[in-house]
């Protein structure tokens, strides 16, 4: 039961600036439904979390604004001023909005606040105030729609830079795997009209062994055959096709690259002329160099069918779609999926850095969303740069604390707008560019979801996106 000495009267109630406007009759039924609270310096008005069931106006004393980050209280505000207000400011939207306070309020000297029920402001907004209640909830909705729409758009549009990206990346390897499968073909059945020619020959069991035993170290040599320059490949053909010219050999400049690659030359064809030797020396050599051929087509293939699968690999990680969604990760992995996932994006002039600490433990956290993170921060960098400059990737630890740093050599942000690029909708990209919502989703999965911090340093040519994350569960 509110007693006279817990209430205001209406009088009082005009001298707060929040209420000077108000009829006689309103501020009476403010003085009826609020009562005067008191608080000793120390104790809260207020907890964030909590159910928001009052609106506090400050009558005196002083009072703290507080808002928990990565488990710490830190102060926003401090003021005196009389009326200044907080807590259930959202009670007219009722079941639109989570009605929880959004902050804490804490005393820090004695304090009286007069309190009103939640109940009776929303209803006292929505009676005496129905125009701006309309416009209010209207703007709440709008805001929110347009915040989920223009992320969830952001998001495909970022999904659709990445699947084209990895469409022309998994495109190269796979071209290159279906030529050299063609060509495969085509020397393999090269390979059984030689050898069809060399039985023709009628050559005996000894010296077709020798063959097969050439044969097989060719394999062996065009495994192991070191990449020779230029000049010294030129060097090595021309040596070789002399030989084979002088030997009777037809097509020797055709032969001639592909023996120097597979690690062949004029002292190891000795061996095939000594085992085979007269007319069946071509048809011997051909059949090597087909051999030969079909093994550097085999590893072309491999190489393609690797890549293919690093590529899918990396594309698994990044969407982390066969895990679940908090998962012990190793932050390592993430950013290389991610860079795997941008390559196509990132110009001849960019150079990637990454300097890693691998002594890094591996951290809980929601995997797909800090890719989220790393595309963002990284695509802002890589706009940033245009078309040369260095990107780098940093990781160490600071404290108790994993921390991840972008960094480029763009121009860097203006200080006037550095306050503001957190802010949800706010770009410096022309219209139809961005968004503006990149860095405000980063925020939120790094601040709000991982109990993480964001910071940020800028100049011209050094900008740097710090991302701290604790290396256990909250």
């Amino acid at each position: 039961m509110t007693t006279e000495a817990d209430r205001l009267t209406p009088e009082e109630l005009r001298s707060l600036f929040l209420f000077e406007a108000l009829t006689p009759e309103q501020l009476a039924h403010l003085s009826e439904h609020g009562r005067v609270e008191r608080r000793r310096a120390g104790e809260p008005v207020y907890v964030e979390g909590d159910r928001a069931s009052c609106f506090y106006v400050l009558l005196d004393g002083t009072v703290a604004v507080r808002r928990r980050v990565q488990g710490d209280d830190v102060e926003i505000s401090r003021t005196s001023q009389r009326g200044v207000y907080g807590g259930a400011t959202q009670a007219y939207i009722g079941d639109l909005a989570d009605q929880r306070y959004a902050n804490s309020l804490l005393a820090v000297t004695d304090c009286d606040v007069f309190a009103l029920p939640a109940a009776v402001i929303a209803d006292v907004m929505r009676t005496w105030f129905p125009m701006a209640t309309h416009l209010l909830e209207g703007l709440f909705i709008v805001m929110r729609t347009m915040h989920t729409v223009v992320g969830e758009r952001e998001r495909l549009l970022a999904l659709g830079a990445l699947s084209a990206g990895l469409t022309h990346e998994l495109n190269n390897p796979a071209a290159a795997a279906v030529r050299a499968t063609s060509a495969l073909r085509g020397r393999v059945a090269k390979m059984r009209h030689k050898l069809a020619m060399i039985a023709d020959g009628r050559l005996d069991g000894r010296r077709l062994h020798d063959l097969v035993a050439l044969q097989e170290d060719a394999v062996k040599r065009a495994a192991e055959a070191p990449s020779l320059t230029p000049l010294a490949a030129s060097d090595a053909e021309e040596e070789l096709a002399d030989w084979l010219d002088e030997h009777g050999v037809r097509g020797a400049w055709e032969l001639a690259p592909t023996l120097v690659a597979g690690g062949i030359d004029s002292g190891w064809l000795r061996q095939v002329d000594a085992a085979v030797g007269g007319d069946d020396v071509e048809s011997a050599i051909h059949w090597i160099a087909y051999t030969i051929d079909t093994e550097l087509l085999m590893g072309e293939i491999d190489d393609a069918v690797s890549r293919i699968s690093g590529l899918v690999d990396a594309a698994k990680q990044y969407s982390q779609l066969d895990r679940a969604p908090y998962q012990t990760v190793d932050v390592h992995d993430l950013l290389d999926a991610t860079l795997v996932m941008l390559q196509a994006k990132i110009p001849p002039g960019v150079r990637v850095v990454k300097e890693y600490d691998g002594s890094l433990p591996a951290v809980p956290a929601y995997a797909a969303e800090l890719n989220q993170v790393w595309t963002n921060l990284i695509d802002n960098a890589l706009a940033a740069m245009g078309e040369t400059g260095t990107l780098t990737v940093r990781t160490g630890r600071e404290e108790d604390r994993l921390v991840v740093e972008i960094r480029d050599t763009g121009g860097g942000i203006p200080p006037e707008i550095r306050p503001r690029i957190f802010e949800p909708f706010f770009t410096t990209k022309p219209v139809g560019e961005g968004t503006g919502l990149g860095l405000d989703i980063s925020y939120r999965i790094v601040v709000n979801k991982h109990h993480g911090d964001i910071r940020v340093r800028s100049r011209p040519g050094d900008t740097r996106f710090t991302v701290l994350l604790p290396t256990e569960a909250a």
